[in-house]
């Protein structure tokens, strides 16, 4: 008896069950209204050009403020090559 009850509940179980399970859950994510539609992929990719035109523009202003003044010290243009100078002050107080 146990020999017939075991496939007949596995069998339905993986050819019935788990497909519908699976597409249950694809369909569910599909619908998520947290995807990205294609509007709002071309509005991330013109924010991100306007944001690199904007870094583009302050660094030209604060390199023209340096050539002006020697002693400017650039806050966004050099961040990624030298270490932030805002910080010296907090590690030297701490010392």
């Amino acid at each position: 008896m146990e020999d017939i009850i075991v496939p007949i509940t596995i069998v339905p179980t993986l050819f019935i069950g788990l497909p519908w399970l699976i597409m249950h859950y694809v369909t569910k994510w599909k619908q998520t209204p947290g995807s990205m539609t294609a509007e709002d992929e071309t509005l991330l990719d013109d924010l991100h050009s306007l944001a690199r035109r904007l870094e583009d523009r302050v660094n030209t202003v604060e390199r023209i403020v340096a050539a002006d003044n020697p002693d400017f010290r650039p806050g966004i243009a050099d961040y990624r090559s030298d270490p932030d100078y805002r910080l010296e002050d907090r590690t030297q107080r701490r010392n």
